[in-house]
């Protein structure tokens, strides 16, 4: 696709890619920072409100600790998914042909490529927020998450959103 200037990504395109690289960096320095920097492996649970901690999690597995696993074949297997999965996404946002839907496809690689230099690097996932509410002497938890999975549910949220209210597709003659 070529842009304004007869060379380059089309401007839908370079949002797209400017989307996932903001995430990928944002996702991987604040995992960098939270392991080497403030060093919450030494520190354990962390309050920052009486509703959400910083706590460190590794999730071999996928999505919310879907099928972990650390069996080396099974980890290379997640990887062979995740790469063929963010090809397709790629392929996806080159042809996208709304700015939302191009912008969400962009979070959503950025999210998979972090999660999948975790994954490369460490082993596992490095998740570190977790939401919680105390109701009635019990303590109610949600799955404990990283900014990469805030930006893949954001991406698909905004796809089904853009999907349902966004441009109507054009219709065959």
């Amino acid at each position: 696709m070529e842009g304004a200037g007869g060379h380059g990504l089309s401007s839908p395109v370079r949002a797209g890619v400017l989307a996932a690289v903001i995430t990928l960096i944002a996702d991987q320095a604040s995992k960098l920072w939270l392991l080497y920097v403030f060093g919450i492996a030494h520190r354990g649970a962390v309050e920052v409100t009486p509703f959400f901690d910083l706590v460190l999690a590794w999730n071999p597995g996928i999505s919310f600790g879907w099928f972990q696993s650390e069996t080396p074949a099974a980890q290379i297997l997640l990887m062979v998914i995740k790469a063929a999965a963010v090809i397709a996404l790629a392929i996806w946002m080159a042809r996208s042909r709304t700015w939302l839907a191009t912008v969400s496809l962009g979070l959503i690689i950025g999210g998979a490529i972090g999660n999948g230099i975790d994954r490369f690097a460490y082993g596992a996932v490095v998740d570190f927020a977790l939401f919680h509410i105390g109701i009635g002497g019990k303590t109610f938890n949600w799955y404990v998450f990283n900014l990469a999975d805030v930006a893949i549910v954001a991406g698909v949220a905004a796809l089904l959103y853009d999907s349902v209210m966004g441009t109507p597709a054009v219709k065959a003659p």
